[in-house]
């Protein structure tokens, strides 16, 4: 990093065990003598919600650096508003820490003037501005010291856990205010670039998904034959699909096991994985806050019998119609909202699960919500899902097209994320070296906007 800038000519101990060298005219403080105000959080009670009213965030609204208010828990009153604000009111340029939960040490500036409020999991962080800028704080706490030393002081229990005390004795390095400026012009100017560029491969995955879908979806209900015979399905959602073609419910092409309307106790020494609807993601198994049982609440829990290796999780609830296959050496037991789909007949598995892949099961889900946002479907809509029987010999050849189909989006796929990794390896990198001083912004500027010249308009 130090080869393309400048560095400064003179470096001393920080004497932190999370910071080396810094430059030496600059210092290193806790966050607690850089506050305007004492690291508070929000109310630990939980607010009753109306329709319309004050937004009320918490840590699902920390998204991308910032807050965004699409993901508020709720709205609270006015006068509810007014009793937290006591505690907590947030500003402009206020910096929010995710305290606990999987995110834990997330971070996020507010860079609006509205009125809102936080709930217990965010730190609320104001910096005292003559003593440091908020959005070098903002940028100080992103870099690569600084989120270690959150990782290695949080309490681990059921999930990460940082206490404010903890946070207000964590260390950042300080410099002139006047420095600190060019180092945020240089940081805004450099993370932007950054930051389009990986939008633009978040935008190609997004179109990359689109089209295995679209491939996916035609090809389990119109088959890889061109020009067969169609039929009317019945189904309006659904439209015509070859006239050879059976169309069922699901009920009728798989047994269908329900999960016990409760789920398992937990225990920290539990030897069988308990599978949520959290655990269900992109077609895989996820192991994050993973949580256990032991095989007395195992045996209670697969009495309905157990899932076996092949066969077709999915979830009807938070959020309905996620779906996995059900692996080799896993000991695991079903929790609540999550069901199981065993097909009668073995090869029909693999297409199933491709047409549950298929936009037909996002189809089906708003069909039978009205057009209104569902969170869950009953065991009889989950029953009653229409489903497409070919002939088995197209059963085997759909699979094995879609199977290349779907290797040849992966592999664009990670091509594309391990793109957004090293940019964002950069990115922190870059905002790491900025705020510790090993590189030197002080005569730094932004490179001059290209002019528009009437040759160079078409």
């Amino acid at each position: 990093m130090a080869g393309k800038y400048q560095v400064y000519l003179e470096y001393k101990d920080s004497k932190s065990k999370w910071l080396d060298s810094i430059p030496k005219h600059w210092g290193r403080l806790p966050l607690k003598y850089l506050v305007a105000i004492r690291i508070t959080d929000g109310p630990h009670e939980t607010p009753e919600f109306v329709d319309e009213g004050v937004p009320f965030l918490s840590a699902e609204a920390v998204k991308k650096k910032s807050l965004d208010f699409t993901k508020k828990r709720g709205n609270i009153t006015k006068e509810l508003h007014e009793i937290y604000s006591k505690k907590c009111l947030p500003q402009f340029e206020d910096v929010f820490m995710v305290k606990s939960g999987n995110t834990t040490g997330a971070l996020a500036i507010v860079e609006t003037k509205q009125e809102f409020n936080i709930w217990s999991p965010l730190a609320l962080i104001r910096a005292n501005q003559l003593k440091i800028l908020p959005r070098f704080l903002f940028y100080s706490m992103q870099a690569d010291f600084f989120q270690k030393s959150v990782q290695l002081s949080w309490s681990q229990g059921t999930q990460p856990n940082i206490g404010m005390g903890v946070i207000e004795n964590l260390h950042i390095a300080t410099a002139p205010l006047n420095e600190l400026e060019r180092i945020i012009a240089f940081l805004d100017h450099e993370t932007a670039k950054i930051d389009t560029l990986i939008e633009k491969q978040q935008k190609l995955i997004k179109l990359l998904k689109e089209k295995r879908q679209a491939v996916i979806s035609h090809a389990v209900t119109k088959g890889l034959t061109p020009h067969v015979p169609m039929k009317d399905s019945g189904v309006e959602w659904l439209g015509e699909v070859p006239e050879h073609w059976e169309v069922k419910r699901l009920k009728n092409v798989s047994e269908i096991v329900d999960c016990r309307n409760k789920t398992p106790e937990y225990f920290e020494d539990g030897e069988y994985f308990v599978i949520r609807t959290t655990n269900v993601k992109q077609q895989k198994l996820n192991f994050n806050d993973a949580r256990y049982t032991n095989e007395a609440n195992f045996k209670i829990w697969t009495q309905r019998g157990i899932p076996p290796v092949g066969s077709i999780l999915f979830t009807r609830e938070a959020p309905a119609g996620e779906i996995c296959l059900v692996s080799d050496n896993l000991k695991f037991c079903m929790g609540q909202r999550m069901m199981n789909f065993i097909c009668h007949e073995h090869e029909y598995s693999k297409y199933l699960f491709d047409f549950l892949l298929s936009d037909c099961l996002d189809r089906y889900i708003e069909s039978v919500s009205h057009g209104s946002t569902v969170s869950h479907l009953r065991v009889g809509q989950v029953e009653n899902i229409p489903v497409i029987v070919p002939p088995k010999n197209e059963v085997i050849q759909i699979h094995e097209y879609l199977k290349l189909i779907k290797e040849k989006y992966i592999k664009l796929t990670n091509i594309a994320e391990s793109a957004i990794k090293l940019m964002q390896e950069r990115r922190t990198a870059l905002i790491s070296a900025a705020v510790t001083g090993k590189i030197d912004v002080r005569n730094w500027k932004a490179p001059k906007q290209k002019q528009t010249t009437r040759e160079d308009t078409p």
